[in-house]
């Protein structure tokens, strides 16, 4: 107890937790590997066989020297670290991934290095640095077991002269498998023995893997990779290491401290001193994995995509031979998150019994070990849609489709460059580095050390001496150094020695041969460089956030008043303003941003930032706060805050000379390793093979020393200040209760957990993945209706709009992401890339032929007949999924799977029908059975119905999702153009048109046939008629208006319209524009063509059955009503009084202000705004209107056009005859303007009426600002006593003037005019 206590004590301060030794326990002998059993139960439960009777006998189709056994941790030191327990099965699972590897003197036996990390549940890292060999096997029962299993092998497959490899399978776990076993070293050329892949015992030699592991706290690489191999090199020497192998252990567990913050400290391994460095508080966090070496791996521009698909937080999985490029690779992009971080499953290195995390529907960044030769198109996986793979040895990637770009990545990748270029390196992937790799030099070492022990021996002993003088060493190292240096005392010295297995012949002439320069080995330069290059491209990287992110924190709330009710509320926040944020950003940089601050990256950012008020910053968080504050200092931010202008960075030359400074001049020396209180004759020196330690000198560490006082001091020191504060906080496991709860899912489960994998265990795993899926479908749906109907509520006048264009359709995209993660999981047979379309396409097959089946039996009624809809003079769209997917698959713009599978759910979220479509689909159970796993989310009953219900909700919003996202494909549209019912003359002779005008653009004048008539039938089963013509033509997006016309032919040419109707028959939409108007000379106002102002429909009862509730009916667009209120048709209807007009007019120009200050991409059409029901014309017409002494002899109707026109014939008589020339100046101008714009309407080859021509006068002016120039024209001349009551508001001075100042308000924003408005026109 008291060893675990002292091992314990220091602990948090210690260079390094534990020492593993992992390999074949020979005792058991060979093993298979228990977790190729759990893999074959996973693979029988996949393929629908009972997994409990499943074979679990030896698979006698491979070699022995290729299958897995089962490796075991020999030995550990200390046993147990109080707040590092250690896992034994997850150290021995990371340090031999694959198992014991055997090997024969015929093979490579080149020693290995990989890393790994653990992630506990509260997010803290343990790192591991392992060091694998190949040691001779001496045990005759191992030996004996390998030719029986070989013999059985031979017997099984006589004619084999190869290895057999794994039965290819098209399925994802199969080919992943084949990947996974085990394969030659990349530099193997030769063959296994003479039969190629045997063992003979009698003839060859046996060799089995084992590994050397150091689990440090901090991931200090280089140095626990020199100090491995330099064990190792101790042990395969020709000579005896100077002391036991038990004093260099001992020393770096016990007696080597953490470098402090911003210090570097010198520690000594078996043959050569060893540097780390440790960066200040202000600086970037330790990251010691070689970037120099992930840039060239990759390439900057694959590197710069990569890093941006893991900001975004999608599926990444690393692809490579090697478990050290993997691990690279990992960490060194998660380092240059910096200020964020990684907030998912991590798993740099995957086991082969943990391939069913792939299965995984969250983001995960995975490393997966491939066989050497593999075929990546055979390399099936679970799920695409949202991967990113990388091919690491083939340095290549593969990105997923449609995601936004990293902001300024040109800039970002040419700055990186240079950086990369200035250390010799190319920024090209693939490129062979310049500088020396260290598996050379420490190969070269090895041969130097063996020539020239007794040199590196004098070395240790002068830095013993240097130490000495530097004050590091406490009294009895002293004293060791004065008994090695004193003569009388050598001679008894070298017989212990040479009892205990070392040699020290040479170690007299301490001071001899000078080091090299500086003391310090190449070795020592290229990890200098690695550090500072390291340093140098980080930096990069953070400035570009330091940049974007440099006011962050005024778009922080924080609204809680203490921690407590932060944590228990914290679901229900908002943390962060996101569209006030996004608003203050260049726009270049809005499509990243919009769907970065969705990220749980940034949330825990911003969590982190608010818990700062109350607790201690966390470490990355005061890091970048105290940048940003430095930046302020130099008022960085300020001058170019909405500028996307590319900013390099400042501070490289500084970081690197920090780093130098730090390991040219050491600021600690570690103590020396010294011989220790141990047994005589255990542990004998033996060449090449490891010897077993004494346990007992290494369970405890020194009690003695005064580092170790020093920090036994600190820690008591802590642990009173935590039991003085404990009180005053919240209980810490209510608050790790809710931070666990408030933080979305993959936070639990950011790496697997490798002690317990029971199938009991992974279907509890999946069982999280099922309720964390829903969890995220709630929290979304949530989010879209809440800003959805935001806006929407500022369309009614309630509220402040909240959200953007750009942030709905980030929204949008997370949900296709969901749905593609919520098909992907627990898929059986994985086919295309999309799990989502490949469901969708087997519903298609079995309904098509279901289909084809009812239309050859006899008994068929046939298709379902479509219902007429009377109301809008419409045959109903039916709803079908099959129909819907037909739409999808005919548009050939989009190339993909996953482009189709997020084009139907758009389409489908459009008509509101996604819940009861994914119902529907879900409704087969035979296939859904056939399909997915019995643990699958969609095969969760409960589950299922709760997430249908919640999609169900979004048919409450209407969106656009589908019509405003695929502007370029052809759309069929179908007009239907309805005359007056009543009425005899409800249909014409002559030869009609249309044109139908978009947010996107025309169809072009569609001629319609004559005598296309169709006959439908009201609830009252009254015959209409009304004429029904399909054309098709590119997007048009929403439809704002409808040129509808004739040529006035024929006996019946004058035609009275009710309306007409337009339906988008993809996604369903109807726009009505009414109309109520003759077209046809000699009646009405002479038009024979009008542009019609439409609005969307709602559709009537039949079509709404099923879909849900919508939103409320939008505004009206104009009718009869209007008409018979300003025209004179016999004075019907009912006329506003003068106050009304007014007001109208202050309302149509105030929505038109308002129009002006929304975000361009969320302003509706202008043109209802101005031709509208409630628009500036309408309430013009209205102010014009007033008072006209409209009615004449014999009733004939005169219109407001007719007096522009004679005001305007008086205006040219005048100037003619001279009146006008003593008109003031700009007066004179105005004349001549009004009367311009007049003469070019009237000369228009369009026949819009008068009605027409002055609502397009009225539009010109309002776009050319000449409205209010033109009415005190209008008001002054004499023609207006003649055609107005001395009481019409065109007469009152006052209200004129009041009108003037209204409309003067318009000025202040450029008003254009859709085409469709001035075609003809040309001012």
């Amino acid at each position: 107890m008291s060893g675990t206590n002292a091992a314990s004590g220091a602990a948090p301060c210690r260079f390094a937790h534990y020492f593993v030794i992992c390999g074949i326990d020979t005792e058991t002998g060979l093993e298979p590997d228990e977790l190729a059993a759990l893999y074959q139960w996973l693979e029988a439960d996949r393929q629908g066989r009972d997994p409990d009777t499943a074979a679990t006998g030896e698979n006698f189709e491979q070699s022995p020297l290729k299958r897995t056994f089962k490796s075991k941790v020999l030995a550990h030191y200390p046993e147990n670290v109080e707040w590092n327990p250690f896992d034994q099965d997850a150290v021995n699972m990371l340090c031999m991934p694959k198992g014991l590897s055997f090997r024969t003197q015929a093979d490579s036996r080149e020693p290995q290095f990989h890393s790994f990390l653990i992630t506990r549940e509260d997010g803290s890292r343990t790192y591991g640095f392992v060091h694998t060999f190949y040691e001779e096997v001496t045990s005759p029962q191992i030996c004996s077991a390998m030719q029986t299993l070989y013999q059985m092998h031979q017997a099984e497959n006589p004619s084999s002269a190869t290895p057999s490899s794994s039965s290819s399978s098209s399925s994802s776990m199969d080919s992943l498998a084949s990947s996974l076993d085990e394969a030659d070293s990349p530099s193997s050329s030769s063959c296994r023995s003479a039969a190629c892949g045997g063992y003979d015992a009698s003839r060859d030699t046996l060799y089995v893997s084992k590994a050397l592991c150091l689990i440090t706290p901090m991931p200090f690489m280089h140095a626990c990779r020199r100090f491995l191999s330099q064990v190792h090199r101790a042990v395969t020497a020709s000579l005896p290491p100077p002391l036991p192998l038990e004093s260099y252990v001992h020393n770096i567990l016990y007696e080597v401290p953490l470098p402090p913050p911003g210090r570097s400290l010198k520690f000594h391994g078996v043959y050569e001193p060893i540097v780390c460095q440790r960066p200040g508080p202000g600086e970037l966090p330790l990251a010691d994995f070689p970037l120099g070496q992930t840039f060239p791996l990759l390439g900057v521009e694959n590197l710069v995509q990569l890093f941006n698909c893991t900001l975004l937080e999608m599926q990444i999985l690393l692809y490579s031979q090697d478990y050290q490029r993997l691990m690279t690779v990992a960490e060194g992009i998660t380092t240059l998150l910096f200020p964020f971080q990684w907030q998912h499953v991590y798993v740099p290195i995957l086991p082969a019994s943990l391939l069913h995390f792939l299965d995984a529907p969250v983001p995960y960044l995975m490393g997966l070990q491939s066989k050497e030769g593999t075929d990546r198109s055979k390399l099936e996986l679970p799920q695409e849609a949202n991967l990113c793979f990388v091919d690491i040895d083939n340095h290549c990637i593969e990105l997923p489709e449609d995601f936004p770009q990293f902001p300024n990545k040109p800039e970002l990748i040419q700055e990186l460059s240079e950086v990369l270029l200035r250390y010799g390196i190319s920024p090209v992937g693939g490129a062979p580095p310049t500088s020396v790799p260290t598996s050379t030099t420490t190969l070269g070492s090895v041969s130097v050390s063996t020539r020239h022990p007794g040199l590196k021996s004098q070395q240790a002993l002068r830095e013993l001496e240097d130490d000495g003088r530097n004050g590091n060493l406490g009294g009895e190292q002293l004293a060791v150094l004065e008994l090695l240096q004193g003569n009388a005392t050598l001679e008894r010295l070298q017989a212990l020695a040479k009892r205990m297995g070392v040699r020290v012949e040479a170690l007299r002439g301490v001071g001899g041969e000078g080091e090299a320069q500086g003391g310090r080995t190449a070795v020592d330069e290229e990890e200098m460089r690695n550090a500072k290059l390291n340093v140098q491209l980080r930096e990069v990287f953070a400035s570009r956030f330091t940049m974007m992110f440099a006011d962050y924190e005024a778009f922080v709330i924080q609204s809680a008043p203490d921690l407590e009710s932060w944590l228990t509320n914290r679901e229900q926040m908002h943390n962060f303003d996101k569209a006030s944020f996004l608003s203050d950003q260049p726009e270049p940089y809005l499509p990243f941003l919009s769907h970065f601050i969705e990220t749980q990256m940034f949330a825990t950012f911003i969590d982190n930032k608010i818990m700062s008020q109350w607790e201690e910053k966390e470490p990355l968080l005061r890091v970048f706060d105290g940048r940003i504050d430095k930046a302020r200092l130099y008022n960085v931010r300020a001058p170019s805050l909405r500028s996307s202008n590319y900013q390099r960075c400042t501070v490289l030359k500084e970081s690197a000379q920090a780093i130098e400074q730090r390991l040219l001049k050491i600021d600690h020396t570690a103590i020396h390793p010294h011989l220790l209180d141990m047994k005589i004759g255990q542990g004998k020196y033996e060449q090449g093979f490891f010897p077993k330690l004494q346990s007992d000198v290494l369970s405890v560490g020194p009690t003695n020393n005064k580092w170790s006082n020093r920090t036994a001091t600190a820690q008591r020191r802590k642990d009173r200040h935590r039991q003085q504060t404990e009180h005053l906080t919240l209980d810490n496991d209510l608050k790790e209760k809710y931070m666990q709860e408030a933080r979305s899912l993959g936070k639990n489960l950011r790496q697997p957990k490798l002690s317990d994998l029971s199938p009991a265990v992974i279907a509890q795993t999946n069982w999280k993945f099922v309720e964390g899926l829903l969890k995220e479908c709630r929290m979304k749906t949530k989010r879209m209706l809440v800003e959805k109907m935001g806006r929407e509520a500022v369309e009614l006048g309630h509220g402040e709009a909240n959200i953007t264009g750009l942030e709905e359709n980030t929204l949008i995209a997370s949900l296709c992401d969901l749905l593609e993660r919520i098909w992907s999981h627990g898929l059986q047979v994985k086919q295309g890339k999309s799990a989502l379309w490949s469901h969708l396409l087997h519903y298609q097959a079995r309904e098509e032929t279901l289909e084809q089946q009812q239309a050859e039996s006899p008994v068929s009624n046939g298709p379902e007949r479509r219902k007429s809809e009377s109301s809008l003079g419409m045959p109903s769209l039916r709803a079908s999924v099959i129909q819907d997917m037909r739409h999808i698959q005919s548009m050939g713009e989009i190339k993909t799977d996953v482009g189709r599978a997020r084009a139907w759910i758009r389409l489908s979220l459009e008509k509101k029908l996604l819940s009861q479509h994914l119902k529907r689909l879900l409704s087969r159970q035979a296939l859904t059975k056939k399909l997915y796993k019995r643990y699958a989310f969609l095969r969760c009953e409960e589950e299922k119905e709760q997430f249908l219900f919640h999609l169900l909700s979004l048919n409450t919003v209407d969106y656009f999702c589908f019509t405003s996202v695929f502007t370029t494909i052809m759309i069929p549209y179908r007009a239907v153009i309805i005359p007056i019912k009543k009425l005899s003359n409800a249909m014409t002779t002559s030869n009609p048109w249309v044109c139908v005008s978009g947010e996107l653009g025309d169809s072009g004048v569609r001629q319609i046939t004559k005598n296309v008539l169709e006959m439908t039938f009201d609830s009252a089963f009254r015959p209409h008629t009304h004429i029904d013509a399909m054309f098709k033509c590119q997007n048009l997006g929403k439809l704002t208006t409808v040129q509808l016309g004739h040529d006035n032919s024929g006996l019946l040419a004058k035609w009275l319209v009710d309306c007409v109707m337009v339906r988008n028959e993809i996604t369903g939409h109807t726009y009505k524009f009414p109309c109520g108007r003759w077209l046809g000379k000699g009646v009405d106002d002479g038009s024979l063509e009008r542009v019609l102002i439409g609005e969307l429909a709602s559709p009537n009862a039949d079509e709404d059955c099923g879909r849900g509730c919508r939103t409320p009916d939008m505004q009206h667009s104009p009718g009869q009503t209007r008409r018979a209120s300003i025209t004179s048709m016999g004075g019907r209807g009912y006329k506003p009084t003068s106050a009304q007009i007014q007001e109208a007019i202050g309302e149509a120009v105030n929505s038109i202000c308002k129009h002006f200050h929304k975000p361009e991409k969320e302003r509706g059409s202008l043109t209802i705004l101005l031709c509208g029901e409630v628009g500036l014309v309408g309430a013009l017409e209205q102010f014009f209107h007033n008072g006209f002494k409209s009615a004449r002899l014999f009733q004939k109707t005169v219109f407001v056009w007719d007096f522009v026109e004679k005001a305007v014939a008086y205006m040219e008589s005048a100037d003619q005859m001279g009146d006008m020339q003593e008109t003031a100046e700009p007066l004179g101008l105005t004349c001549v303007s009004l009367c311009h714009y007049v003469s070019a309407i009237n000369s228009s080859p369009r026949n819009i009426g008068k009605d027409g021509k002055f609502q397009l006068l009225v539009c010109l002016g309002a776009r050319d600002r000449l409205l209010i120039q033109w009415l005190p024209l209008l008001v002054e001349c004499p023609v207006i006593q003649r055609m107005y009551e001395e009481s019409a508001l065109l007469r009152d001075r006052t209200t004129v003037n009041d009108l003037i100042a209204v409309l003067q308000t318009l000025h202040d924003f450029p008003i254009t005019l859709e085409a469709s408005l001035v075609k003809g026109i040309d001012l």
